[in-house]
């Protein structure tokens, strides 16, 4: 359902999905771009949109993995939902290059050793 053109789209397949979850104990999956169909700046309301399924109970997503924007969102839910315990996905994803021990104090090591 697109919410540009039903004000409540939205809220209704978070309904449906959590009472999906809850109740029949299945599985959902849903096309992440039909809830900002004919809408400017589609990316933003999907991009909101997911995490917010995620949260609902959703399993599953229909997306354009090439869209980086979109991934975060997807991991920034699952951080925030409990998904990924422990954070591990998203610091496997995100951490900096300092975090794996190549901080300047470390390469200064090296440098000397040469």
């Amino acid at each position: 359902m697109p919410i540009g053109a039903i004000a409540q789209a939205g809220n209704q397949v978070f309904e449906l999905v959590r009472r999906l979850r809850s109740e029949l104990k299945v599985n959902t999956t849903c096309g992440a771009s039909n809830v900002s169909f004919g809408l400017p700046q589609r990316s933003g309301i999907n991009n909101a949109f997911l995490p917010m399924l995620v949260a609902a109970g959703m399993t599953s997503a229909i997306v354009n993995p090439l869209h980086p924007e979109l991934v975060q969102a997807i991991r920034a839910g699952d951080v925030l939902t409990g998904v990924d315990d422990g954070c591990t996905s998203w610091i496997k994803a995100y951490k900096t290059p300092s975090a794996e021990g190549n901080n300047s104090r470390d390469q200064r090591r090296r440098r000397r050793r040469v």
